[in-house]
């Protein structure tokens, strides 16, 4: 099989289909490395987390911890994947977008997929087990969450909420990995970075939207449907305002604000540019949510090293 009859259709072009062994690249698309934007986007609850904690610690952000999520993150992330692969494998080859995918498209089998599965499930637990007890089991309790998420789209049009459910879980674990513990600033996070999801994840959802309708995929893109730009103006404002109730919970001083508000900012421009119709430019929304995300964060180091005592 040559690289390019391998590519999966929204991702071409990238390091896998240029630099990697073609033997790998199956296995590296099923974890999604040709496309880290979801790596990324599970990371940065974590990060997030991690910065609100530091804020209320009066120290600068752990960059071991720091180090530590990013490898599980994208390690977890690959695993969810291939689970969710697994589990969709029917309905990605009904899609036209996803029927490229390793395993419909014949790339890989379901043994070999599981068996990837387990092993990058053991990098993600190799991390996990450097951090606290109380951090441990947190991270244990989110494999519920995962196991059950493809199978939301088949029985309700709000598979977002568990996916922000799985995907904000980071939030949960930055602040107990410093404190061995939850406190209410990291449950408000949570409930914020879910907000977030369910308005990013919308407008992902909004590529597929025909394909979904034809095939009995449901989604809050078709439920919203041309009422998607006022629903991501509710989901964004939610998130910002409990990320401003989290910050202020935490301690957090001026510089952590600004970056709230550089965070909004980007929120709306994303709603001010939406367009239906246009999957390319819901891709590419979508894919700006990382850099909103790490602007908040990068506003939670400064400010945790401005309010550090001495």
């Amino acid at each position: 099989m040559s690289g390019a009859a391998g590519r999966v259709a929204d991702s071409t072009g990238n390091w896998v289909d240029r630099h990697a062994p073609i033997w790998l690249r199956p296995y590296l698309r099923l974890a999604r490395l040709d496309r880290p934007i979801g790596s990324w986007l599970l990371l940065i609850p974590c990060w997030w987390s991690l910065g609100l904690a530091a804020i209320h610690a009066g120290e600068p952000v752990d960059i071991w911890h720091v180090v530590l999520f990013f490898i599980g993150a994208f390690a977890m992330r690959g695993a969810g994947c291939t689970w969710n692969d697994i589990v969709d494998r029917d309905l990605d080859a009904r899609v036209e977008r996803t029927r490229s995918r390793p395993i419909p498209s014949g790339q890989v089998s379901v043994r070999a997929a599981a068996v990837f599965l387990v092993a990058q499930a053991l990098v993600g637990l190799a991390v996990l087990l450097q951090f606290n007890a109380f951090t441990i089991w947190t991270g244990i309790a989110s494999l519920a969450v995962v196991a059950i998420y493809p199978f939301m789209k088949r029985i309700t049009y709000w598979p977002q909420i568990v996916l922000g459910l799985a995907f904000s879980w980071g939030a949960l674990m930055g602040w107990p990995a410093t404190f061995g513990r939850l406190d209410w600033p990291a449950l408000v996070l949570y409930a914020g970075s879910i907000a977030w999801v369910i308005g990013y994840d919308t407008i992902y959802a909004h590529q597929d939207r025909e394909d979904d309708a034809l095939i009995g995929i449901k989604s809050t893109a078709l439920l919203f449907g041309e009422n998607t730009k006022p629903m991501l103006a509710v989901f964004y404002t939610i998130a910002v305002l409990l990320f401003a109730v989290a910050g202020w919970g935490a301690g957090a001083g001026i510089g952590f604000f600004v970056g709230l508000l550089a965070f909004a900012a980007q929120l709306s421009w994303q709603i001010s540019r939406f367009r239906i119709g246009d999957p390319d430019l819901c891709l590419r929304l979508f894919k700006s949510n990382r850099d909103a995300g790490l602007i908040l964060f990068a506003a939670m180091v400064i400010d945790a090293l401005v309010r550090r005592p001495g």
